[in-house]
């Protein structure tokens, strides 16, 4: 049998590396628990800057996407001005008697009437328009569509 004996200093030491091993454990979880806060205020001002970052972009999407609607309606205004001028030109140019008159008269006065229509309305009062027509008619809708895909497809294949 191994006998032990009592060696004072030898307790001692093993206590102070005890007590140095728990000091630097506390220290290490502290310098790791300060890293992680550091990491998650870094992550949470890269979350913050992306936010602004993607709300910067859809801001400067929206007035392109205005910019673009306004710039297409004045066009459509103006195509609209000249086809009204257009049709003010074939109804003076045109036959007024006669069934020939008529005629060049109705197709003079129907053009005008286009025109005003595309000036007044622009693109935006024609998407409302067309909007509505398919609300109050969907089945010829579909069907109209159905045919304009089917002549495209059959015109392309050739």
């Amino acid at each position: 049998m191994a006998t032990e004996t009592f060696n004072p200093k030898a307790k001692e030491e093993e206590r102070f590396k005890d007590e140095n091993k728990n000091k630097n454990q506390n220290k290490d979880q502290g310098r790791n628990q300060d890293t992680m806060d550091k990491v998650k205020d870094a992550g949470n001002q890269m979350m913050d800057k992306a936010r602004d970052a993607a709300s910067s972009v859809g801001e400067m999407a929206s007035q392109a996407v205005t910019t673009v609607g306004q710039k297409a309606d004045d066009l459509t205004s103006t195509a609209g001005g000249s086809i009204r001028h257009f049709g003010d030109t074939v109804s003076e140019k045109a036959p007024h008697e006669g069934v020939l008159g008529h005629a060049s008269q109705a197709v003079a006065d129907t053009i005008r009437g286009s025109g005003r229509y595309l000036e007044e309305s622009k693109l935006s009062g024609m998407a409302d328009d067309v909007s509505h027509l398919v609300q109050r008619h969907p089945m010829p809708t579909v069907l109209i569509c159905l045919g304009i895909g089917f002549m495209l497809g059959r015109a392309l294949s050739d």
